[in-house]
């Protein structure tokens, strides 16, 4: 494993060094770059234009939503302060330290169990429920390629994750692991339904259900599906849904319920990259009716090459 980790920190070196270039394209060309990958996941290009569906509001809302926060607020680590304030302090998952390198920490004042993921990225995470089965030299490596990623350019574009400084945070390690995973669609303030994962690092499982906890008609993705209890906490989510989310014209917020107790777990923007599929198609259009686009404000890239450059 060790050996495997070299050699995607030996690719992504390159990667990193090529996608640099995009640092100096202009709207259009990052317009014609999302249009292919695009048209290759769903058959058609997007109207940058006209944007109707969910998806292709998602794609323009990359380019051209230049709402500050949404860098501060993207990043697992300063979002923290933004919760405490509006909801409060008691709906953090306990912070065990943030750090700018892994070499910075120290594991001998770390519990055994704990959890390390980066700040400015999704799926970049070691969960460690025995840190003396830990592998320190793989997991350094992990880490030292996931830290020198700017995923403002690694697949879909999605530019405000270029102005989040990266750094490993350290939460403790909450209930067995593979928590069920509570995502609001917010629009404005308004929450209209929720999709909930199940067994992520098991068996991925994924249903949608209204505010009344009536399944959906329309599915986001291919998943299976499989009963999910009302969560004690749904009216408490829908509201801190609903606080956290006024002002943006979309956000998708997340928590979890551990124990009877609500946790937050993180805000997003440019959901599953405006990549997944409605079934059926037609609710593409249909959520995308719920999303009211800002005034367009591409996104200075001079702000990123400050962090990236």
């Amino acid at each position: 494993m060790v050996f495997i980790e070299l050699l995607k920190c030996f690719k992504w070196y390159f990667v990193n060094k090529y996608n640099k270039r995009y640092l100096h394209f202009t709207a259009k060309e990052f317009e014609h770059r999302l249009s292919n990958i695009f048209f290759k996941k769903f058959g058609y290009a997007p109207d940058f234009q006209n944007p109707k569906g969910f998806n292709e509001k998602i794609q323009w809302l990359k380019l051209y939503d230049n709402t500050p926060l949404k860098g501060i607020l993207a990043d697992k680590f300063s979002v923290r302060a933004w919760v405490k304030e509006k909801i409060g302090e008691e709906y953090l998952i306990p912070l065990l330290g943030v750090y700018d390198k892994f070499e910075d920490i120290d594991f001998s004042n770390l519990p055994d169990k704990f959890v390390l993921k980066t700040n400015h990225a999704s799926s970049t995470n070691v969960l460690v429920k025995d840190k003396k089965k830990l592998n320190l030299l793989e997991t350094k490596l992990k880490f030292r390629r996931w830290l020198s990623t700017n995923y403002a350019f690694k697949m879909g574009f999605e530019l405000h994750y270029g102005l989040i400084k990266p750094k490993i945070v350290c939460e403790k390690f909450m209930g067995n692991g593979d928590l069920i995973d509570y995502k609001f669609f917010c629009f404005m303030g308004g929450v209209k339904f929720v999709w909930v994962d199940t067994g992520r690092y098991t068996n991925h499982k994924r249903n949608l259900y209204d505010l009344n906890w009536n399944e959906m008609e329309f599915t986001y993705d291919k998943y299976e599906k499989t009963d999910v209890l009302r969560p004690k906490n749904l009216e408490k989510m829908i509201e801190f849904a609903r606080k956290l989310s006024t002002g943006f014209s979309f956000v998708r917020v997340d928590f979890y319920e551990i124990d009877g107790h609500l946790y937050f777990g993180e805000m997003t923007f440019t959901s599953s990259s405006g990549m997944d599929k409605f079934y059926p198609e037609k609710y593409d259009q249909i959520v995308g009716s719920y999303l009211q686009l800002p005034k367009k404000s591409p996104l200075p890239l001079s702000e990123i090459a400050k962090i990236w450059g």
